[in-house]
């Protein structure tokens, strides 16, 4: 089986395939600092409660845009699984013709959202993650990636809105009933996630008017993108497991390599 790690700067999202179809699927925290031990000792523990075993896994996939926290995770595969992780990194197989000008420049988890979307949803495509940064990319129908763009994730919006202001609360993240908020946490409410919608529908539009594709397939991840969905009516699929998916198809590009 092929375990696939994700590691985000909120979350570590893992999801264990045998072949295509996922058998287990867990979150840790990206921001504690683990050792390894604990890290695999934890990994083990979410196997064991699944009924399943470390021993399975015979290939490690991973993706990271948190570099602090690699050193961990790769000597923890090799501990607790006996497997040097299969890190995405440039050069490697895709599928995709990556056109930034740069593009060692492009995350990783970028990289199997592209795939992963094109693969499975054919282009042209428009993929949004909703993470603590929240990323576009556009994909034309011959699977070019021919850019996108980055703004801050709606937690991150939110908690610079809160820290950055003396006397505004901390709330959460729900769409309120009405745009017109009659107390302080619905005004903020309303403020930050209907702007949020806008931004997304906008941001959405345009990508598909410089692409000259307004049929192009909108495909989302991430922890807000039901919520996101349903309110801004310019996404076609929600796809919670899109990066993980993605890792899993560049691993099969490559596995001969490791």
């Amino acid at each position: 089986m092929l375990l696939t790690m994700d590691i985000g700067n909120t979350n570590i999202k893992m999801a264990l395939f045998e072949q295509e179809k996922m058998v287990g699927y867990w979150r840790l925290s990206s921001t504690r600092p683990y050792t390894s031990d604990e890290m695999g000792v934890l990994i083990a523990q979410l196997f064991d409660h699944d009924g399943l075993s470390t021993r399975q896994v015979d290939g490690i996939a991973l993706s990271s845009v948190v570099p602090t926290v690699n050193f961990t995770v790769e000597h923890m595969c090799r501990d607790y699984f006996g497997h040097d992780p299969m890190t995405v990194a440039p050069g490697m197989k895709t599928g995709i013709d990556i056109r930034y000008d740069n593009p060692k420049e492009l995350g990783s988890d970028r990289i199997c959202n592209a795939v992963a979307a094109y693969t499975l949803y054919g282009g042209p495509c428009v993929y949004i993650d909703f993470g603590t940064a929240t990323t576009f990319g556009a994909l034309d129908k011959n699977g070019a990636l021919l850019g996108g763009c980055i703004c801050p994730g709606l937690k991150l919006t939110s908690e610079a809105l809160v820290s950055g202001t003396a006397k505004l609360p901390h709330f959460e993240l729900i769409m309120p009933e009405r745009v017109i908020g009659k107390t302080t946490v619905t005004n903020l409410q309303s403020g930050v996630l209907n702007g949020y919608v806008g931004q997304v529908i906008y941001l959405v539009n345009e990508i598909k008017r410089e692409m000259g594709c307004p049929d192009a397939r909108v495909i989302a991840t991430g922890g807000m993108a039901r919520m996101i969905a349903e309110k801004a009516g310019v996404i076609d699929h929600i796809d919670g497991l899109l990066t993980l998916k993605g890792l899993r198809l560049i691993y099969e590009k490559n596995k001969s390599k490791n």
